[in-house]
């Protein structure tokens, strides 16, 4: 394998966290029209930074090919619907956002956010840079800019739009693979007294809860506080305060402000470099006990499958999720074990899963088929799932999740 380089602090990276074998990218959802055509695969080798504990792939496909038409639409949850909703209220309460601000989202998918400050009537612009994505957005109201976001991008905006109150990049910066580049976009953009919000999946619950299925190669990058601070420092910018989350399996919530500004640090900032250290994130041992946990969740649910299999016993999957492909590819999962799986997202019906082949069908299609078990593939929307699917338990069927243990939910 060439020497990776950390694309957080440029040292030679050579230690392995899991290798998950060579994968498709798990949004690359094929037409079933194309089943007999081969797929791209990748490796899929997260490596460990041994000097600033940056987790990250490599680069095999460049962001152009993997966003430029994109299958994931933010729209169709409603747990993260809400969520966001939340985070626009507070936000403006915050900062004193009103009709004279500028909000600036990049990625910001087909406008289910910004939608909510448009309410609000705070102006917006969102950066997308998938085309069928952002066309969704124009069509719900909300201005929005195809293209994929970095410095001179950013310059370009603050030229033609003045620089922003509020910048917000929910689920983006572990997409980004020259993190620098895309960082000192908003310095360029941010205003003088403005704030940036980064939310993205914390590396603390990904490696204590074996949530090695949030890897993808979308996914450049796994991030903590630890490895962000220098990146952010590096571009005049500081983390002011924290919000720890509960989405995607445990998230974080960095506020950040330009570094010469009058805001924070909150003690909150504090206590998450504690609470880091505290997980072992700057003690490479902790990195090394991963693989065999990854490993120990294959064999479990392999276990459980073929025994179904053996028994006589049906299983479908919930949720055409990245994550689910992850695992399913990794596991070496196909139609023999598990005969289709259904999406709530029109866009994903009608295809199937990449590498898998697993056909992607509507939700009713569980109460025609009644299957024995549900495998909840996006196990952090589990209790939405299973509320939203209580009528599996009425032919007696049962919901399986495997992450980060294997689990059967009565």
């Amino acid at each position: 394998m060439p020497s990776l380089i950390c694309r957080g602090c440029g040292a030679v990276v050579s230690e392995s966290l899991v290798d998950l074998g060579v994968q498709p990218l798990s949004n690359a959802y094929v037409p079933r029209a194309m089943s007999d055509a081969a797929e791209a695969f990748y490796p899929l080798h997260p490596m460990v930074c041994a000097r600033c504990f940056f987790v990250q792939l490599g680069v095999f496909a460049s962001p152009e090919k993997i966003f430029g038409n994109y299958a994931y639409f933010s729209s169709y949850s409603t747990s993260w619907l809400d969520h966001c909703t939340a985070h626009v209220a507070a936000s403006v309460e915050r900062l004193g956002l009103g009709d004279r601000s500028l909000v600036v989202e990049i990625a910001s998918n087909d406008g289910y956010l910004l939608k909510s400050f448009v309410e609000r009537g705070v102006p917006v612009l969102g950066v997308e840079p998938a085309a069928n994505v952002a066309g969704e957005a124009r069509r719900n109201g909300v201005r929005t800019r195809t293209a994929f976001f970095g410095a001179e991008e950013a310059s370009r905006i603050a030229d033609e739009h003045g620089r922003a109150d509020m910048m917000l990049a929910n689920n983006v910066l572990a997409h980004v693979p020259d993190i620098h580049d895309f960082v000192e976009g908003f310095r360029r953009l941010l205003a003088d007294d403005g704030v940036a919000t980064f939310e993205f999946p914390h590396l603390v619950p990904l490696l204590e809860q074996t949530q090695f299925d949030t890897i993808y190669h979308e996914h450049f990058s796994y991030l903590s506080l630890l490895a962000l601070e220098p990146v952010f420092a590096a571009h005049a910018l500081a983390v002011v305060d924290v919000d720890r989350i509960s989405t995607h399996g445990g998230s974080l919530r960095l506020w950040v402000a330009h570094a010469e500004s009058a805001r924070g640090p909150a003690p909150e900032v504090d206590e998450l470099r504690r609470l880091e250290l505290a997980a072992g994130l700057a003690d490479l041992d902790t990195y090394r006990a991963f693989a065999p946990r990854v490993r120990k969740i294959k064999n479990d649910l392999l276990r459980f499958l073929i025994d179904a299999a053996e028994r006589g016993k049906r299983v479908a999957a919930y949720g055409a999720a990245a994550k689910g492909n992850t695992l399913l590819n990794y596991c070496g999962i196909r139609s023999d074990l598990v005969e289709f799986v259904v999406d709530r997202n029109p866009h994903k019906q009608g295809h199937l899963l990449p590498g898998s082949r697993l056909p992607i069908e509507a939700v009713d299609r569980l109460s025609e088929r009644r299957p024995d078990y549900v495998l909840i593939l996006p196990w952090n929307l589990t209790a939405e799932i299973v509320e939203q699917m209580a009528a599996v338990r009425s032919w007696g069927g049962r919901f399986v999740i495997a992450v980060p243990s294997l689990t059967l939910d009565p």
